[in-house]
């Protein structure tokens, strides 16, 4: 396939470093380079929350060094692609030639149309930022926060602010947070989990004004804002795809061979749309990356959407989402409500698999669901022993997982990995992180990899 030799790629988030590394693993034969607008190397953007609660620093975030055969421009944003000649235009004036384009420009975060909230030149008004870049997370000054949004970030924000010491007040719109994806049960936990971790709840509210170091809501009510965190949702950076004359919905239309209406540029991550969904999640960016870099180094395969699963990083809680909310086409619905001691799942059957389901406070039936979600397999016949975790080993890591299925995304473990690391004599956790990396990214597979250490030692693996 001599016209794929020089790949290029716009973007250099995480979707665009999976895809480049994989790239030169699998063998591509000619040159990778990678142009990133940011000025810093690529780093783990689901990980800024950890900034936040100090957890992690903004270096700490920082992905490996690019193997050999991949070059990375930073600070060089594209501006224009020329497809009869296939060269990128930049704002440096440098021109890159490239065989096979492939877009990973990620989204841009939502701003709300907020009087006060923006300067003439579109930027924010002093004290406010969105949450997108360690610049951004540096920005939030000490003092009261003010969270904007209730959403997956903005729940993650207010923890992690809450977890650093900070006072902290979410606005949301909606009568509890995260209330696209719970119910009006699991919705209630959450903000009980917020109120205990000391978090001030404005449920039900709307911001109608802002002023540096105060918002405004509509009730009339102005609270004190030192640093006020946009998390009002994203949308795909699609303008060079649009300048370019590329097919652009929601997002940049791509096949199943991740191709755009131009069959010499690709598209992967958040910026692309298959199917009509734009599923902006970090774990499809990445099986993305994964299979485009299989197609563009000879191999037949294709893109398949995954089964999306949503963990929320909140320490303590254990609240997962598998699936889209409300899916279509089931036909058995279990419940499993126990607010006393912070437990809830509501699980969603399609004849014996799970379409969908929402739990909190059930780790184990947590790591069992998502893989017999993930897999399309079965649940064991006891179900609600599978909730409370005495069937959780039932077909699951022990038996049905298979070696090459990646446990930790963040550092792209597998199962054959842990395992290895088991039998070198990594037996509990702390032992596994040091040995493959799993658990220290999100920490939302720690529960899996203990599944697997169960598996491996025929028992229990340390809580």
């Amino acid at each position: 396939m001599p016209d794929t030799h020089h790949v290029l790629v716009v973007g250099h988030g995480p979707a665009a470093h999976r895809f480049a590394e994989r790239l030169s693993r699998l063998g591509h034969p000619g040159p990778v380079t990678v142009l990133g607008a940011e000025p810093r190397p690529a780093y783990h953007r689901v990980l800024l929350t950890s900034v936040l609660d100090g957890t992690l620093t903004a270096r700490d975030l920082t992905l490996p060094d690019p193997p050999d055969g991949v070059r990375v421009w930073t600070g060089v944003t594209a501006t224009a692609v020329d497809r009869a000649r296939r060269l990128v235009h930049t704002d440096t004036g440098s021109t890159f030639r490239y065989d096979r384009l492939v877009l990973a420009t990620g989204a841009r975060p939502r701003v709300p149309r907020l009087p006060g909230l923006l300067t003439a030149d579109g930027r924010c008004t002093e004290g406010a930022t969105t949450l997108r870049t360690p610049d951004d997370a540096e920005r939030l000054a000490d003092g009261p926060v003010v969270v904007l949004g209730g959403g997956v970030l903005g729940t993650e924000t207010t923890l992690a602010l809450r977890r650093a010491g900070r006072d902290v007040t979410l606005v949301h719109r909606g009568p509890h947070p995260m209330d696209d994806r719970l119910d009006g049960t699991a919705g209630a936990l959450l903000a009980s989990h917020l109120r205990s971790a000391g978090a001030r709840l404005l449920l039900g509210r709307t911001a109608v004004e802002y002023r540096p170091g105060k918002l405004v809501l509509d009730d009339g009510e102005v609270l004190r804002a030192d640093a006020l965190a946009l998390c009002t949702g994203a949308a795909p950076e699609t303008a060079l795809a649009r300048r370019a004359g590329l097919a652009v919905r929601t997002g940049v239309v791509v096949d199943r061979h991740l191709r755009t209406s131009d069959p010499h540029i690709h598209a992967i991550g958040d910026c692309a749309e298959f199917g009509g969904e734009v599923p902006g999640l970090v774990t499809t960016a990445w099986e993305q990356a994964e299979t485009l870099a299989r197609i563009l180094t000879g191999h037949d395969t294709h893109h398949r959407p995954a089964r999306p699963v949503l963990r929320l990083k909140a320490p303590g809680l254990g609240l997962a989402c598998l699936g889209a909310p409300r899916p279509p086409h089931t036909d058995r619905h279990i419940t499993l409500s126990d607010p006393a001691r912070g437990r809830y799942a509501a699980l969603a059957l399609s004849g014996e698999r799970v379409a969908g389901a929402v739990l909190i406070g059930l780790p184990r039936a947590t790591a069992a669901l998502a893989q017999l979600y993930a897999r399309g397999l079965p649940v064991p016949s006891d179900r609600f022993g599978l909730l409370l975790g005495r069937a959780a080993g039932e077909g699951t890591a022990r038996v049905e997982l298979p070696d090459a299925a990646v446990l930790c995304h963040c550092n792209h473990v597998t199962k054959a990995d842990l395992l290895r690391a088991w039998h070198d004599g990594a037996r509990d956790l702390t032992g596994i992180a040091a040995a493959t990396r799993a658990t220290t990214g999100c920490g939302g597979c720690a529960d899996d990899v203990r599944l697997v250490l169960a598996s491996a030692t025929g028992g229990n693996s340390d809580p």
